[in-house]
């Protein structure tokens, strides 16, 4: 009688330390060959974290490589203190501003990634045609501080949400510590960005990262050659060779322009807090069922499957409205915030709010008076 089948879960069980393996410091050393040349800094401070933690968007003093503008003149900035409150906590990491500077020098330019998150959701902080360019330690600091997205990296108990056995700071084998990993930066087209998907060492699907119609994309010569392309890489350089992880984990990789090569830009758990993109958890657990199931069909091939924006109509298409757009203020909001906590900000923008309507009534009774 044939021994059962055990079907896998819709997603692994990671253990405390299979997470860590995802941070930057644990996985660089061994791609490095195949990814971008990057610096890690770590451990960082308390204060660090702090800042990081803290109400408002501002850079820490010294951080900034010319004197910082605000758009208040003086008699509108006195006229907002108050003797009574507490003086705002003031940061300042000279020596981290020092390293960054050094990072920077060699680099030409960088972009900033904590542990596990990058604050690609602040891009919008800094030039459109320079996204994520960072040149200086308060361009690190601006994206960093103005990003959702990096907060899950200061949570240790987001970072081990789910783990098996649960994650405690005494028993982890390798504690958890905040580290700045500075990238060198360089020009990407987004859309050769790809998403790749292993479970159990088997790699069964590849999303296109951007959301917008690209008409290569759509070409089946393409699509065998990119196929072939990801495969060779994955079946060369990582398959088999990164045991902490089980076999289950995604990878973000960067074409050549050919489209014949590529690098490694990122790894992340397979976890839903990972975003499938093209594809569904349960359609990815589908395609590793037909690899490995009971009803598996060793005549089928083995190539994964590539999803790509197909038409201009297609759902996933991007739509007017920039990505992460829930994360975007005015840039007024965001000088007005600075050195201020969440009430004096409020208290400090409704003002703002009222002055302008007053203009805008006094603007609208000139006009009709003057018809």
């Amino acid at each position: 009688m044939p021994a059962p089948v055990n079907t896998p879960p819709l997603f692994p069980t990671y253990s405390p330390d299979s997470v860590l393996a995802f941070q930057f410091s644990s996985w660089y050393p061994r791609f490095s060959g195949q990814s971008i040349k990057s610096t890690v800094i770590r451990p960082l401070s308390t204060a660090f974290r702090e800042y990081l933690d803290s109400d408002g968007v501002f850079v820490p003093e010294g951080a900034e490589d010319v004197p910082a503008e605000t758009t208040l003149s003086d008699d509108e900035d006195a006229g907002q203190e108050n003797e009574d409150d507490d003086e705002p906590v003031k940061f300042a990491f000279p020596e981290l501003d020092a390293r960054i500077r050094e990072v920077v020098a060699d680099y030409g330019a960088v972009f900033p990634k904590l542990n596990f998150s990058s604050p690609r959701d602040a891009a919008w902080m800094l030039p459109a045609s320079s996204p994520l360019k960072c040149t200086s330690p308060a361009d690190v600091y601006l994206l960093l501080k103005s990003s959702d997205f990096v907060q899950h990296d200061l949570n240790p108990e987001l970072v081990f949400d789910g783990c098996e056995p649960p994650h405690t700071a005494a028993d982890s084998s390798s504690p958890y510590e905040l580290e700045l990993v500075l990238r060198k930066w360089y020009p990407v087209d987004r859309a050769r960005e790809l998403r790749c998907f292993v479970r159990q060492e088997n790699l069964i699907g590849i999303s296109q990262r951007d959301p917008n119609y690209y008409d290569f994309w759509n070409e089946p010569q393409t699509q065998e050659k990119v196929i072939s392309a990801v495969t060779d890489f994955w079946e060369k350089n990582i398959k088999g060779k990164w045991e902490q992880t089980q076999g289950d984990y995604t990878f973000d990789f960067l074409l050549t322009r050919d489209l014949s090569r590529g690098h490694i830009v990122d790894f992340n758990p397979y976890l839903p807090r990972t975003d499938p993109l093209l594809f569904t958890y349960e359609e990815l657990h589908g395609l590793l069922l037909a690899r490995t199931g009971p009803e598996a069909d060793a005549t089928e091939s083995r190539l994964p499957e590539l999803r790509v924006v197909d038409s201009p109509a297609h759902p996933a298409a991007a739509r007017n409205a920039p990505a992460h757009q829930h994360n975007m203020v005015p840039i007024e909001a965001l000088t007005m915030s600075s050195g201020r906590d969440v009430s004096e900000f409020a208290n400090v923008w409704q003002e703002e709010i009222r002055k302008s309507m007053v203009e805008q009534r006094e603007e609208s009774e000139e006009e009709d008076v003057g018809a």
